[in-house]
């Protein structure tokens, strides 16, 4: 960790290893240990090990597919048995968060597809993440549910069709839940294209908060200057309410990666 840092800070691996610079696990490793930041995210299970030599974490899994969610009911076996296994690894290796999504309101073209409704999509939800919270409560991890933007078109850049793409949608599933082991994932570019007024959400939803992720508006890029989201500003207020989760930087770089991650830490080293 950076010295006197209040922001928990990780690195998604994603946008270093698979997109941008193609990193290798170790060039990758080695940059964010270099950085201080205190792990990752979505680094792929089988190099979790390697954490330990960095004295780091991986702060939010992997799991099931944004397509096919927990919104339709014919992909509840599915999801759920890729949930249980995460949890469990999870737990295992003392890490604290595991991902979810809603999914795609129309998997017809998937096998065992259908179209749901807003309605019955967040029955569905509900119903599924009823079945496993007692799972996660007992094990200590807490699932985080993304709201993703249906906006933009380009791939990882946005995500048509996604049916939890309003905050309030996600929100209101993870009340009707009622388990401490579920709460938002509030990635904070989605959010922007999608509904905006950051600050406010931050603060109407601040108890439901369990994993905060950035990047640049518009294009998922930098969070520097040449983007509109005032970083430097959410990051001080969420600090002020007591914020004491992990931000993950979830941007793919479109210059020099060390020199866009190095400046992004510092944005959000309040």
């Amino acid at each position: 960790m950076i010295d006197g840092n209040q922001i928990k800070q990780v690195i998604a691996a994603w946008p270093f290893m698979n997109a941008g610079p193609k990193w290798s696990v170790d060039t990758f490793l080695n940059h964010c240990s270099q950085l201080g930041v205190a792990g990752v995210e979505l680094l792929p299970v089988e190099f979790w090990p390697r954490l330990r030599e960095y004295d780091m974490i991986c702060a939010a899994s992997k799991s099931h597919t944004f397509v096919r969610g927990m919104n339709n009911i014919n992909h509840h076996p599915e999801c759920l048995a890729i949930l249980k296994k995460t949890i469990e690894e999870t737990s295992a290796a003392g890490f604290p968060n595991v991902m979810t999504f809603t999914g795609l309101a129309d998997t017809s073209g998937e096998p065992n597809g259908s179209k749901v409704d807003p309605v019955e999509g967040m029955q569905n939800c509900i119903k599924g993440y009823k079945e496993i919270m007692p799972l996660a409560e007992r094990l200590g991890v807490t699932l985080v549910l993304e709201p993703l933007n249906s906006k933009v078109p380009e791939e990882m850049k946005g995500h048509p069709g996604y049916q939890g793409d309003h905050i309030d949608y996600c929100i209101e599933i993870i009340k009707k839940v009622g388990s401490p082991s579920l709460k938002l994932l509030f990635d904070v570019y989605h959010i922007q294209i999608m509904d905006g007024d950051l600050i406010n959400h931050f603060e109407k939803n601040f108890d439901y908060l369990g994993h905060v992720q950035v990047a640049g508006v518009p294009g998922r890029g930098e969070i520097g200057k040449n983007q509109e989201i005032n970083y430097r500003g959410i990051m001080r207020k969420i600090s002020e309410m007591g914020y004491d989760g992990f931000v993950g930087h979830e941007w793919i770089p479109t210059g020099d990666p060390i020199t866009g991650l190095r400046e992004a830490v510092q944005i959000c080293d309040i």
